[in-house]
């Protein structure tokens, strides 16, 4: 009688850890914590715009604001969660890959008789 569980709960248990992994992930980028960093961050950068349009030499300033403007764009259009998702997905890439050359198996010498 083998004291091992069966291959099929493994896979089963890794599939549950995948979408658990996946699901935190979503909670996290869709929380309130992140809609209010995400607000946060359009006053600060109205903010910002309003003190260099008040202090900023017309150049400056009219540079300043294209970056500002060109900043809030990016992240109203995703591109800024697109980063973060391309980062996320490297990050579990990484973990994976680490995971996988920590669990094959080593050699065992020949020697060993």
């Amino acid at each position: 009688m083998s004291t091992e569980p069966p291959a099929g709960d493994l896979s089963a248990e890794l599939l549950e850890l995948g979408h658990n992994l996946k699901m935190a992930a979503k909670t996290v980028w869709e929380s309130e914590e992140s809609r209010r960093l995400q607000q946060e961050l359009k006053q600060g950068l109205a903010a910002l715009e309003t003190g260099l349009r008040e202090a900023a030499s017309d150049e400056t300033r009219q540079r300043v604001r294209d970056e500002t403007h060109e900043f809030s764009q990016r992240v109203r259009s995703g591109q800024i969660e697109t980063q973060l998702r391309t980062d996320l997905l490297q990050a579990l890439r990484t973990v994976n890959a680490e995971l996988k050359k920590a669990t094959k198996p080593t050699d065992v010498p020949a020697d060993k008789a």
